[in-house]
Protein backbone atom coordinates (compact mmCIF):
# COMPACT_ATOMS: atom_id res chain seq x y z
CA UNK A 1 0.00 0.00 0.00
CA UNK A 2 1.35 3.44 -0.92
CA UNK A 3 1.69 6.39 1.42
CA UNK A 4 -1.18 8.02 -0.48
CA UNK A 5 -3.51 5.18 0.51
CA UNK A 6 -2.35 5.33 4.10
CA UNK A 7 -2.79 9.11 4.09
CA UNK A 8 -6.43 8.78 3.09
CA UNK A 9 -7.00 6.33 5.95
CA UNK A 10 -5.23 8.66 8.39
CA UNK A 11 -7.40 11.61 7.37
CA UNK A 12 -10.56 9.50 7.76
CA UNK A 13 -9.45 8.50 11.26
CA UNK A 14 -8.60 12.05 12.27
CA UNK A 15 -11.97 13.26 10.93
CA UNK A 16 -13.64 10.88 13.37
CA UNK A 17 -11.46 12.10 16.21
CA UNK A 18 -11.94 15.79 15.49
CA UNK A 19 -15.70 15.42 15.51
CA UNK A 20 -15.58 13.79 18.96
CA UNK A 21 -13.22 16.41 20.40
CA UNK A 22 -15.20 19.36 19.05
CA UNK A 23 -18.65 18.12 20.07
CA UNK A 24 -18.12 16.50 23.48
CA UNK A 25 -17.22 17.88 26.86
CA UNK A 26 -14.11 16.38 28.45
CA UNK A 27 -16.28 14.42 30.90
CA UNK A 28 -14.73 12.89 33.98
CA UNK A 29 -10.99 13.33 34.37
CA UNK A 30 -8.80 10.64 35.91
CA UNK A 31 -5.33 11.28 37.28
CA UNK A 32 -2.84 8.81 35.74
CA UNK A 33 -0.06 10.04 38.00
CA UNK A 34 0.72 13.25 39.86
CA UNK A 35 -0.80 16.09 37.73
CA UNK A 36 -1.02 13.90 34.61
CA UNK A 37 -4.60 13.34 33.49
CA UNK A 38 -6.80 11.51 31.04
CA UNK A 39 -10.33 12.58 30.10
CA UNK A 40 -13.30 10.58 28.88
CA UNK A 41 -12.75 12.16 25.45
CA UNK A 42 -9.13 10.91 25.30
CA UNK A 43 -10.38 7.38 25.90
CA UNK A 44 -13.31 7.66 23.50
CA UNK A 45 -11.13 8.98 20.67
CA UNK A 46 -8.51 6.29 21.13
CA UNK A 47 -11.06 3.48 21.14
CA UNK A 48 -12.86 4.76 18.05
CA UNK A 49 -9.65 5.28 16.10
CA UNK A 50 -8.11 2.00 17.22
CA UNK A 51 -11.18 0.17 15.91
CA UNK A 52 -11.12 2.15 12.64
CA UNK A 53 -7.41 1.64 12.01
CA UNK A 54 -7.39 -2.04 12.91
CA UNK A 55 -10.24 -2.61 10.44
CA UNK A 56 -8.71 -0.49 7.67
CA UNK A 57 -5.10 -1.62 8.07
CA UNK A 58 -5.05 -4.95 9.95
CA UNK A 59 -1.42 -5.48 8.95
CA UNK A 60 -0.31 -2.34 10.85
CA UNK A 61 -0.01 -2.13 14.63
CA UNK A 62 -1.64 0.62 16.68
CA UNK A 63 0.18 2.35 19.54
CA UNK A 64 -2.07 4.63 21.58
CA UNK A 65 -1.12 6.78 24.54
CA UNK A 66 -3.88 5.42 26.75
CA UNK A 67 -4.11 1.71 25.86
CA UNK A 68 -0.67 0.81 24.52
CA UNK A 69 0.31 -1.29 21.53
CA UNK A 70 -1.76 -3.81 19.66
CA UNK A 71 -0.29 -5.68 16.71
CA UNK A 72 2.98 -5.17 14.87
CA UNK A 73 5.59 -2.82 16.31
CA UNK A 74 7.74 -2.63 13.16
CA UNK A 75 5.06 -0.75 11.23
CA UNK A 76 2.55 0.97 13.50
CA UNK A 77 0.23 3.90 13.84
CA UNK A 78 1.12 6.13 16.81
CA UNK A 79 -1.87 8.01 18.21
CA UNK A 80 -2.22 10.75 20.77
CA UNK A 81 -6.01 11.14 20.98
CA UNK A 82 -5.82 14.57 22.61
CA UNK A 83 -2.32 16.00 22.77
CA UNK A 84 -2.58 18.75 25.36
CA UNK A 85 -5.23 17.18 27.60
CA UNK A 86 -4.66 19.75 30.34
CA UNK A 87 -5.35 22.54 27.85
CA UNK A 88 -8.44 20.73 26.55
CA UNK A 89 -9.85 20.15 30.03
CA UNK A 90 -9.36 23.83 30.92
CA UNK A 91 -10.95 25.08 27.70
CA UNK A 92 -7.70 26.27 26.11
CA UNK A 93 -7.73 25.75 22.33
CA UNK A 94 -4.09 24.63 22.06
CA UNK A 95 -4.64 20.92 21.74
CA UNK A 96 -4.39 18.47 18.86
CA UNK A 97 -5.18 15.04 17.53
CA UNK A 98 -1.90 13.50 16.40
CA UNK A 99 -1.72 10.38 14.22
CA UNK A 100 1.61 9.28 12.82
CA UNK A 101 2.85 6.21 10.99
CA UNK A 102 6.14 4.71 12.14
CA UNK A 103 7.98 2.32 9.84
CA UNK A 104 11.04 0.60 11.33
CA UNK A 105 11.30 3.30 14.03
CA UNK A 106 11.16 6.16 11.48
CA UNK A 107 8.23 8.56 11.13
CA UNK A 108 7.00 8.33 7.54
CA UNK A 109 3.53 9.90 7.60
CA UNK A 110 1.59 12.20 9.89
CA UNK A 111 -1.67 14.07 10.32
CA UNK A 112 -2.20 16.66 13.06
CA UNK A 113 -5.58 18.34 13.50
CA UNK A 114 -6.08 21.42 15.67
CA UNK A 115 -9.83 21.04 16.22
CA UNK A 116 -10.46 24.40 17.89
CA UNK A 117 -8.21 26.41 15.56
CA UNK A 118 -9.51 24.97 12.29
CA UNK A 119 -6.14 23.81 10.94
CA UNK A 120 -4.90 20.44 9.77
CA UNK A 121 -1.29 19.58 9.01
CA UNK A 122 -0.11 16.56 7.07
CA UNK A 123 2.96 15.09 5.43
CA UNK A 124 4.36 11.87 4.01
CA UNK A 125 7.97 10.96 3.42
CA UNK A 126 9.42 12.75 0.38
CA UNK A 127 6.06 14.32 -0.47
CA UNK A 128 6.25 17.67 1.35
CA UNK A 129 4.16 19.12 4.17
CA UNK A 130 0.81 20.84 3.98
CA UNK A 131 -1.58 22.92 6.03
CA UNK A 132 -5.16 22.52 4.83
CA UNK A 133 -3.91 21.42 1.44
CA UNK A 134 -1.40 24.26 0.98
CA UNK A 135 2.34 23.58 0.97
CA UNK A 136 4.26 24.95 3.94
CA UNK A 137 7.91 25.60 4.80
CA UNK A 138 9.73 26.25 8.04
CA UNK A 139 11.01 29.71 8.89
CA UNK A 140 14.19 31.30 7.61
CA UNK A 141 15.27 32.83 10.92
CA UNK A 142 19.07 32.89 11.06
CA UNK A 143 19.73 34.24 14.56
CA UNK A 144 18.44 33.01 17.89
CA UNK A 145 17.78 36.62 18.85
CA UNK A 146 15.18 36.67 16.05
CA UNK A 147 13.62 33.33 17.02
CA UNK A 148 10.52 32.26 18.89
CA UNK A 149 11.38 28.98 20.63
CA UNK A 150 8.89 26.64 22.24
CA UNK A 151 9.70 24.33 25.13
CA UNK A 152 8.11 21.06 26.09
CA UNK A 153 6.09 21.05 29.29
CA UNK A 154 7.70 20.95 32.68
CA UNK A 155 7.76 17.42 34.05
CA UNK A 156 5.04 16.05 36.30
CA UNK A 157 4.75 12.72 38.07
CA UNK A 158 7.58 10.66 39.51
CA UNK A 159 10.92 12.46 39.66
CA UNK A 160 9.45 15.74 38.41
CA UNK A 161 11.50 17.96 40.72
CA UNK A 162 14.77 16.40 39.56
CA UNK A 163 13.81 16.44 35.88
CA UNK A 164 12.68 20.04 36.04
CA UNK A 165 16.10 21.32 37.10
CA UNK A 166 17.26 20.91 33.50
CA UNK A 167 14.06 22.50 32.21
CA UNK A 168 14.47 25.51 34.49
CA UNK A 169 18.06 25.89 33.32
CA UNK A 170 16.96 25.64 29.69
CA UNK A 171 14.34 28.32 30.25
CA UNK A 172 16.93 30.65 31.82
CA UNK A 173 19.39 30.23 28.95
CA UNK A 174 16.80 30.74 26.23
CA UNK A 175 15.25 33.71 28.03
CA UNK A 176 18.59 35.49 27.65
CA UNK A 177 19.15 34.51 24.01
CA UNK A 178 15.90 33.98 22.10
CA UNK A 179 13.52 36.70 21.00
CA UNK A 180 10.73 34.94 22.90
CA UNK A 181 10.21 31.63 24.72
CA UNK A 182 6.85 29.86 24.65
CA UNK A 183 5.40 26.79 26.36
CA UNK A 184 2.24 25.80 24.50
CA UNK A 185 1.45 22.51 26.21
CA UNK A 186 1.18 20.32 23.11
CA UNK A 187 4.08 18.62 21.34
CA UNK A 188 1.96 18.22 18.21
CA UNK A 189 1.21 21.95 18.07
CA UNK A 190 4.90 22.75 18.65
CA UNK A 191 6.07 20.59 15.76
CA UNK A 192 3.28 21.61 13.40
CA UNK A 193 4.06 25.26 14.02
CA UNK A 194 7.80 24.73 13.48
CA UNK A 195 6.79 23.25 10.12
CA UNK A 196 4.56 26.25 9.40
CA UNK A 197 7.16 28.86 10.37
CA UNK A 198 5.13 30.15 13.33
CA UNK A 199 7.87 28.86 15.62
CA UNK A 200 11.54 28.85 14.71
CA UNK A 201 12.57 26.01 17.02
CA UNK A 202 11.15 23.60 19.56
CA UNK A 203 13.07 21.81 22.31
CA UNK A 204 11.56 18.89 24.24
CA UNK A 205 13.77 17.15 26.76
CA UNK A 206 11.41 14.18 26.86
CA UNK A 207 8.85 12.72 24.48
CA UNK A 208 6.91 9.58 23.59
CA UNK A 209 6.23 8.23 20.08
CA UNK A 210 2.55 9.18 20.20
CA UNK A 211 3.51 12.77 21.07
CA UNK A 212 5.82 13.31 18.14
CA UNK A 213 5.44 10.68 15.39
CA UNK A 214 3.21 12.86 13.23
CA UNK A 215 4.93 16.15 13.98
CA UNK A 216 8.43 14.88 13.26
CA UNK A 217 7.67 13.95 9.65
CA UNK A 218 5.61 17.10 9.10
CA UNK A 219 8.45 19.31 10.37
CA UNK A 220 11.06 17.46 8.32
CA UNK A 221 9.00 17.61 5.14
CA UNK A 222 8.66 21.38 5.67
CA UNK A 223 12.44 21.75 5.72
CA UNK A 224 13.15 21.69 9.46
CA UNK A 225 15.86 19.52 10.98
CA UNK A 226 14.65 17.14 13.71
CA UNK A 227 17.26 15.54 15.95
CA UNK A 228 17.70 14.42 19.54
CA UNK A 229 19.97 16.01 22.12
CA UNK A 230 22.85 13.82 20.93
CA UNK A 231 22.53 15.34 17.48
CA UNK A 232 21.21 12.09 15.99
CA UNK A 233 18.16 11.87 13.71
CA UNK A 234 15.02 11.55 15.80
CA UNK A 235 13.45 8.08 15.83
CA UNK A 236 10.62 6.43 17.74
CA UNK A 237 13.18 5.45 20.39
CA UNK A 238 14.66 8.92 20.90
CA UNK A 239 14.26 10.28 24.45
CA UNK A 240 14.21 13.92 23.31
CA UNK A 241 13.39 16.00 20.26
CA UNK A 242 14.83 19.23 18.90
CA UNK A 243 13.24 20.67 15.77
CA UNK A 244 14.50 23.86 14.20
CA UNK A 245 15.08 25.71 11.00
CA UNK A 246 18.45 24.52 9.61
CA UNK A 247 20.31 27.69 10.54
CA UNK A 248 19.36 27.33 14.22
CA UNK A 249 19.63 23.58 14.80
CA UNK A 250 23.27 23.49 15.94
CA UNK A 251 22.79 26.26 18.49
CA UNK A 252 19.56 24.67 19.75
CA UNK A 253 21.30 21.36 20.32
CA UNK A 254 24.26 23.02 22.03
CA UNK A 255 21.95 24.87 24.42
CA UNK A 256 19.95 21.71 25.20
CA UNK A 257 23.10 19.72 25.87
CA UNK A 258 24.50 22.46 28.12
CA UNK A 259 21.72 21.95 30.68
CA UNK A 260 21.74 18.15 30.81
Amino acid sequence: MSYASWMAIAHEAVDLAADIVRTRQPGSVTEKQDRDMVSEVDLAVERVLRKHLEAATPEIGVLGEEEGLSGDAEVMWALDPVDGTANFVHGLPLCAISLGLIEHRRSVLGVIDLPFLGSRYSAALDEGAQRDGTSIRCSVASELSEAVVSLGDYAVGSGANRKNQARFALTRVLASKAQRVRMLGSSAVDLAWVADGKLDASIMLSNKPWDTAAGVVIAREAGAIVLDTEGQPHTAESPSVIAATPTLIDEAIAIARSVL
